[in-house]
């Protein structure tokens, strides 16, 4: 029965996760879509700051090469093996902090897929001069599955400039981490990392190296 309580708990905190991540991540998107010009940059404090782009590839604006309809092919095979092995590490009660880190991950994927797909069909395209709005369905500025992911949060810690006696930057811009992402990066980040580093026994028994073994070792076994 206590086993039941936890497999039920463990399963409702990923429901809790997830739900949470996709509201907060296509709520600020959608805020930021809908009342910022492309470019558009609110200073927050001298090292957040809020900067509407748009961009076609993965997380942190990092392209895939083969298109924006292959990664997008590629985001929802991903999110469907995911989503399976989601599932099965609920159904067996795993280690409930390790369901988190899994459930983040799946959401981040899922809330950045929801761009591509519908973003495209429901919005015009964004521009320095306007701001975008809604359209009617399948009005909007790109197909199904080719529509731009958005990005706002930003986070230049150090800026300042090269020195001039350094050959080739000399006197050019340096931004410490200047990468400009979303919600849904974030947790991805976050979720991938903390598995990494107070998960590593979950994440040994996905080992093919493991499987491989393990099933030797029962065959021997059985000999």
């Amino acid at each position: 029965m206590n086993k039941e309580s936890n497999r039920i708990s463990t399963k409702g905190m990923a429901m809790i996760i997830i739900i949470a991540v996709l509201l907060v991540d296509q709520l600020t998107k959608i805020w930021v879509k809908t009342h910022m010009h492309l470019h558009e940059c609110i200073d927050i404090t001298g090292w957040f700051k809020i900067l509407f782009v748009e961009n076609n590839g993965m997380a942190y604006g990092m392209e895939l090469l083969g298109g924006k309809l292959v990664l997008s092919l590629f985001r929802i095979v991903a999110i469907s093996v995911l989503a399976y092995y989601l599932y099965k590490e609920v159904k067996r009660n795993a280690n409930r902090l390790y369901v988190a880190c899994v459930a983040m991950v799946w959401a981040g994927a899922v809330g950045n897929l929801i761009d591509s797909v519908f973003y495209g069909m429901i919005f015009n395209a964004a521009s320095p001069f306007y701001v975008s709005y809604f359209v009617p369905f399948g009005q909007g500025y790109a197909p199904m599955l080719m529509g731009k992911v958005v990005d706002m949060l930003h986070f230049p810690l150090i800026e300042t400039h090269y020195p001039e006696w350094v050959p080739w930057v000399g006197g050019n811009e340096f931004v410490f981490f200047s990468p400009v992402f979303n919600v849904a990066d974030a947790c991805i980040s976050v979720g991938f990392v903390m598995a990494l580093l107070f998960c590593r026994d979950e994440i040994a028994k996905i080992s093919l190296f493991k499987h491989v073994d393990d099933n030797n070792h029962s065959q021997t076994k059985d000999k």
